[in-house]
């Protein structure tokens, strides 16, 4: 459990540095980390409830990402993030807008391609 919150922050970390760079897109993948974090446990550590802050972070993000440019960005570091966690539940991660109530026009997944994004 330490192993995965130190790579959480480290992962979460880097893409504060990173995420700047990445693109013109207004969207940092630090801004999509931060609203996500809340998921981790649900996502990678089979927490039995998808808490609340969770939905909250994803509803603010997907309001968030109204251009094209902004939903590919915000998908490429979602894939990113997905990919930095072994231990994350795909099923969980494929399912969590519907969850939260949210349509995003692409699947959280390790393998989306956030090029193909509108």
């Amino acid at each position: 459990m330490a192993g995965v919150m130190k790579l959480a922050c480290l992962v979460l970390a880097c893409m504060i540095v990173a995420g700047p760079i990445t693109s013109n897109a207004a969207l940092s993948c630090g801004t999509v980390s931060g609203y996500v974090a809340p998921c981790i446990g649900y996502l990678a550590q089979g927490a039995p409830a998808l808490p609340g802050a969770c939905c909250s972070g994803v509803t603010s993000l997907n309001n968030l990402a109204r251009s094209t440019p902004d939903r590919q960005q915000a998908c490429r570091c979602l894939v990113g993030a997905a990919n930095a966690f072994p231990t994350l539940n795909a099923a969980r991660a494929a399912g969590l807008p519907k969850a939260c109530g949210v349509n995003i026009p692409y699947k959280i997944s390790k393998t989306t391609n956030c090029n193909s994004v509108k």
